[in-house]
């Protein structure tokens, strides 16, 4: 069984698609990180089991839910609630980590239509991710909230980012600790109908989230 971690912050009118779309032999953990529309409800309702996190931010949802897992083939996914991203897609990433290939993989984010996008985003990750390969050598193109990883090597690393510069942070950490690390081309959808974009959505979401990973990529 490998878990998968859905960080979320008002995501449940995404949430039956999204669960109904794991794969069989991968478990759901609802990370929910202080929302107000129901979505620890409607995640038990579906059946995904569900973790508290009282201190805001992507990295300290990410976080408690890893720590919540208990994947019995070691590997655990992380993966956007926003149905932005197929579910279908996640033995992609973790069938190389399982079978030893590469000690973590990172989705490249392949838009489906104009929209799934905005302009102001898109260009922020390139450009981090343009100084992420400057700077590790890693050939990697985005900075991309969907990823598998060994548990405890995730663990090990002790990221202490909380914020929007945690997944900067981790792929710093993977080149610093010389791991091989694979890029998948994924798709990438419009997030779901109801739901609100927390980086992508508005200039201002896309500033504070660059402003995180510069902070990482400064230490």
């Amino acid at each position: 069984m490998t878990d998968v971690v859905l960080p979320c912050l008002n995501e449940a009118p995404a949430l039956p698609w999204l669960l109904g779309r794991i794969p069989d032999g991968y478990r759901a953990i609802v990370a929910d990180n202080g929302s107000t529309d129901g979505t620890a409800h409607v995640a038990r309702e579906l059946g995904a089991s569900v973790v508290t996190v009282p201190r805001p931010g992507y990295g300290a949802a990410v976080h408690a839910g890893v720590v919540a897992s208990a994947p019995a083939d070691g590997v655990v996914c992380v993966m956007d609630a926003d149905g932005s991203f197929d579910p279908a897609e996640l033995p992609r990433l973790a069938d190389p980590v399982r079978a030893g290939r590469v000690r973590l993989a990172v989705a490249r984010r392949r838009p489906t239509t104009r929209r799934a996008w905005p302009p102001h985003a898109r260009l922020g990750n390139a450009l981090l991710a343009h100084r992420l390969r400057r700077g590790t050598g890693l050939d990697v193109h985005d900075i991309g909230p969907m990823r598998a990883v060994r548990r405890d090597d995730l663990l090990a690393l002790d990221l202490r980012d909380r914020r929007f510069g945690y997944p900067l942070e981790l792929l710093i950490a993977a080149a610093r600790a010389g791991w091989p690390v694979a890029e998948v081309d994924v798709a990438y959808h419009p997030r779901a109908a109801g739901t609100k974009s927390k980086v992508s959505g508005t200039v201002r979401g896309t500033l504070r989230a660059v402003r995180d990973m510069s902070a990482v990529l400064a230490r």
